[in-house]
């Protein structure tokens, strides 16, 4: 963890001391997350994502963008069978910040790819349960069940429809294991998000 955090303070500086220009912003969007791994009847639910960022530009073509981003992630299972439904919906809130590094392979076409840590802020499960025509839900916090911390890498592409608005689709692939281990049972499960976006460069 202090070697990443290390890691990530000198490429910032780094591209803070060579920058040609850089401009700050903010930007918004839709998750689409599931999760992988040791889990069953998972399918994907629709979030959102929203924060700011900083476009520091290296070259013409070359920028290291470094984002502070409040994510609502997670997922949605559901079992049925004979008279009975069981659909669960977890919303794990994150604090994620990236560093993705940006190339413009055109005047306002970028592809970009960096490492990802998110700090786990809420985990709730808000199930609801339909037996004989009769049903009952329940919001159980659940945080204790999941890790503090994620690290995961993104890909994507970018475009700039001017020089202040652009759009991006971007896919966060989860590598570390966010299940913690639950009365001596051992669970891996990794996030897996895609997301579109908006941002305003001010």
């Amino acid at each position: 963890m202090k070697k990443i955090t290390l890691s990530i303070v000198a490429v910032l500086a780094f591209g803070f001391a060579n920058a040609q220009e850089v401009k700050f912003g903010v930007k918004g969007g839709i998750n689409l997350s599931t999760l992988t791994g040791d889990v069953e009847d998972a399918s994907s639910k629709v979030g959102f994502q929203v924060g700011g960022f900083a476009e520091i530009k290296l070259t013409e073509k070359f920028s290291i963008q470094p984002e502070l981003l409040y994510s609502l992630q997670g997922d949605k299972e559901e079992v049925k069978e004979l008279g009975f439904n069981n659909e669960s919906t977890l919303n794990l809130s994150y604090l994620n910040i990236p560093v993705m590094a940006k190339y413009y392979v055109a005047e306002k076409f970028s592809l970009e790819a960096g490492p990802q840590i998110g700090f786990l802020l809420s985990a709730k499960d808000d199930t609801k349960v339909t037996m004989g025509g009769e049903s009952s839900s329940e919001k159980i916090n659940v945080k204790d069940d999941y890790k503090s911390i994620d690290f995961g890498v993104n890909f994507g592409a970018g475009y700039d429809f001017t020089e202040n608005l652009s759009a991006g689709l971007r896919y966060n692939l989860g590598l570390s294991n966010i299940a913690e281990t639950v009365e001596g049972e051992s669970y891996k499960v990794k996030n897996s998000v895609f997301s579109l976006s908006v941002g305003y460069k001010f």
